[in-house]
């Protein structure tokens, strides 16, 4: 269980694929890559004037998750989406009925879900079709399918976010590379930003306070740019270093943000925020981590010391950085935690036991 995370910190640096504004498939890794050397006029990431936070240690009511832990589950209580098979089946369990199978052909790459959809995102092993997604209302149990046929197309890959009754996509329009966003109620579809040329998008993300994306253009190392995102217009988040960040969503009086202050070691972030208070240094986290779940952003933070934890992060402008999670004993590591509305679920890969939990959020 821990090579996974190791190849997972590698693929970081794949996430950040798109396609360029004219439509063609962009060149892959635009991100820094952790072997190859900086530019001598790269930006580098500069340190807050401020103190990392001191975080109190607030642990949740953690339950286990039934099945293997190799299993990727996301739960909202009632309602249990699962993958499985590397993504090659997801099953999607409630009180009303049961859904899923395997993917031939294809492979889960995201599974997402809130209090009220589930989305299941396939992604075509060939690379060749654009990815589908199936949305299921919880509510009701009616399903439909966002494809390459759908008014707004999907593309090949690229990224998903789900919240606030919508779903953010990727799409080519007129040549240009943009984000899709639909109305899950009524099924509407609409195009919103669209990334300039020999530049690409990723790490979208919904919060109650609005959309946001990475944007990165084809240098080497990439230059990346935190986005928020209104109608067609894409605004970079203020205060955050040139070309330097990586996670990023948006609050309801500011922002939760991370930077790689070493290219050479993009797994390793340092994550900040921003509200009426002023800005906050939450210290050090694991790049690609960063969720909006309940009322608070959340990230992982890996054992900085021998002997340390991992440990699952909370934040709130409110009550400040908390620890709602530790890893058993030993060398550790979490995966991202999955938000399923209400509830968060993550899964640790420890020496001294693997294990999935979950906690409803009050």
């Amino acid at each position: 269980m821990l090579a996974a995370r190791y190849a997972g910190a590698a693929a970081l640096v794949l996430a950040l694929a798109g396609c360029s504004s004219d439509g063609r498939e962009a060149e892959r890794a635009p991100g820094p890559s952790p072997t190859a050397s900086s530019s001598p006029s790269a930006p580098q990431a500069t340190a807050s004037s401020s103190s990392p936070a001191s975080p109190a240690h607030d642990e949740l009511d953690w339950e286990p998750v039934d099945g293997p832990v190799r299993d990727s589950v996301t739960t909202d209580g009632p309602w249990t989406l699962t993958v499985e098979n590397n993504g090659g089946t997801w099953s999607l369990d409630g009180p009303r009925d049961e859904s899923g199978g395997p993917t031939s052909g294809f492979r889960v790459s995201d599974a997402l879900m809130d209090a009220d959809w589930a989305v299941v995102v396939l992604q075509d092993r060939t690379e060749q079709q654009p990815s589908r997604a199936q949305v299921t209302d919880l509510r009701t149990g009616k399903m439909f399918t966002i494809d390459g046929t759908s008014d707004v197309p999907t593309t090949n890959g690229g990224t998903w976010a789900l919240g606030q009754g919508r779903l953010l996509h990727a799409t080519v329009s007129k040549g240009s590379y943009c984000v899709a966003e639909v109305d899950l109620a009524t099924r509407q579809s609409q195009v919103g930003w669209c990334a300039p040329g020999r530049t690409g998008f990723n790490g979208a993300h919904i919060t109650p306070a609005g959309a946001s994306v990475l944007s990165f253009d084809s240098g080497r190392p990439s230059c990346r740019t935190l986005l928020s995102l209104e109608d067609t217009a894409g605004t970079p988040f203020p205060g955050v270093p040139d070309c330097t960040a990586w996670d990023g969503l948006l609050t309801d009086d500011g922002a939760v943000w991370s930077v790689i202050p070493n290219e050479h070691r993009i797994e390793q972030a340092h994550f900040y925020a921003r509200s009426a208070d002023g800005e906050a240094d939450l210290g050090p986290g694991t790049a690609g981590t960063l969720v909006w779940c309940g009322d608070a952003a959340w990230f992982v933070r890996d054992p900085q010391q021998e002997g340390d934890p991992a440990a699952l992060m909370r934040w709130t402008a409110a009550e400040g950085l908390t620890v709602a999670y530790e890893s058993p004993g030993g060398r550790a590591f979490l995966s991202a935690p999955r938000c399923g509305g209400q509830a968060i679920t993550v899964t640790a890969m420890a020496e001294q036991g693997d294990e999935q939990v979950t906690a409803v959020l009050s």
